[in-house]
């Protein structure tokens, strides 16, 4: 009896591409390109699998602790030298003092893993020069598309500032999709992944920059659940292209995502003069004008991929756009069976003979369209919405301003009551007496 192989998703994505080139529709180079892989690596992979099939894909030391690491009390004695006695010394230099004062032998590399772990780096850093070179185009549309925003007075003073989100196909050059939006946001790249997943299909890879929607900051530090869990929390784009078995492959620099970059500098040029010539001065007039230019620029600057057919993955019927293109936060029930998201409060329905989900860790989806809806072990569950809390309906009590039955009415000369005139006291009066004390001295 074979014994079952679980793969996650990385292992996975590896699993369809070794399928594609086993067929014959990937070449080596091309593969390892999609899997971020070199090539001699995706050589052993293909061999592994040629001979045990999936279950070689998975890392026979997953579970187990390596027995060449090193010990936590030399990591912590490194940590510790590094922050007193040598501190401010670069990587290589501590290293070498490390062998030759301390008695502690490592290489450079696992000293410098074991301080930048600590949040220690080192205090120069060397960048060698680098050879830019223009890179070949993908192959096969569908294989790698780059996504970006591009912010520009594109209404040209007619209207607000417009950040422009889009696509570019690597091997053809093509835009499948692309949209204005007010601000370059994750709700945008939904709106756009989700047009290009129902009509060309699932693209192999993703090419961006390091912007915080597709992946967290390299300085961001790990809460103690991601501790525990082995990894950073992913950007809700970055779950996004998870789920649907993207590779994401980032940019390090401009120049490298020059396509898509060359195809602002046109649409800059032509999509602007054909917004003045349609006059729009709004978003929704931007987009309109958006949807008649795309098929036109595709038509004259796309080209032929070198080679025929589409790498894009059809969905299956199963699929739930719903369920995939929305924005997921976990959540813990309330006592009272109440899932707290904001402002909102959504009480849970019994269902499926259970009672009660008090203390139950779930999950609430953000639908593109503003709804929400809770889920359990990913089941939907029925939910309806919850009677206000009392600090709330207290809040809604102060905001709510205050109305008369009848507005008073304006003073005018007319209505003005008369003013009766100063009474004017006595020459007798105590308060026209002096202030003087007549003190008799006999």
């Amino acid at each position: 009896m074979e014994e079952m192989v679980t793969l996650n998703r990385k292992e996975q994505r590896r699993l369809v591409v070794l399928n594609e080139v086993e067929k014959g529709m990937l070449t080596g180079s091309q593969a390892a390109g999609v899997l971020a892989l070199s090539l001699r690596h995706l050589r052993r992979l293909l061999s592994a699998y040629r001979k045990k099939g999936a279950a070689a894909l998975a890392h026979g030391n997953r579970g187990h602790k390596p027995q060449h690491s090193i010990n936590e009390a030399v990591r912590k004695g490194v940590i510790e030298l590094a922050k007193c006695a040598y501190a401010g010394f670069n990587t290589q230099h501590f290293t070498e003092l490390l062998s030759e004062r301390e008695g502690i032998v490592l290489s450079r590399s696992s000293v410098r893993r074991i301080l930048l772990k600590a949040g220690i780096r080192s205090p120069r850093k060397r960048r060698p020069p680098k050879h830019r070179s223009r890179r070949e185009r993908y192959p096969e549309e569908g294989m790698l598309l780059q996504i970006d925003g591009s912010r520009h007075d594109w209404l040209e003073g007619r209207g607000p500032y417009l950040t422009l989100i889009g696509a570019v196909d690597d091997a053809t050059g093509k835009v499948p999709d692309a949209l204005f939006r007010e601000q370059e946001d994750a709700q945008g790249y939904f709106f756009l992944l989700r047009s290009i997943v129902s009509q060309p299909g699932i693209p192999l890879a993703l090419y961006h920059d390091r912007h915080g929607i597709f992946e967290r900051a390299s300085e961001d530090k790990e809460t103690l659940e991601e501790q525990l869990r082995g990894g950073k929390e992913p950007t809700q784009f970055g779950r996004l292209i998870e789920e649907l078995g993207i590779t994401s492959i980032s940019a390090l620099s401009p120049q490298a995502k020059g396509r898509i970059e060359r195809l602002w500098g046109t649409f800059q040029d032509r999509l602007v003069s054909e917004l003045r010539l349609a006059g729009a001065k709004n978003i929704d007039e931007a987009n309109k004008v958006l949807r008649d230019f795309l098929p036109r620029y595709n038509q004259h600057f796309a080209v032929e991929a070198a080679q025929p057919g589409s790498a894009y993955r059809k969905v299956n019927a199963s699929f739930s756009p719903e369920e995939v293109f929305c924005f997921k936060y976990e959540r813990r029930v309330g006592a009272d069976n109440v899932v707290r998201f904001g402002q909102h409060r959504l009480q849970i329905v019994p269902t499926d003979g259970r009672l009660s989900y008090a203390h139950a860790l779930v999950e609430v989806h953000e639908r593109l369209d503003g709804g929400l809806a809770v889920y359990y072990q990913g089941h939907c569950l029925l939910t309806t919405s919850a009677p206000p809390e009392a600090p709330i309906l207290r809040v809604r009590r102060i905001a709510k301003p205050r109305t008369t039955a009848k507005p008073p009415e304006p003073i005018t000369a007319a209505t003005k009551p008369p003013v009766k005139p100063l009474h004017k006291p006595a020459l007798d009066h105590p308060w026209r007496r002096s202030f003087k004390v007549h003190i008799d001295r006999g």
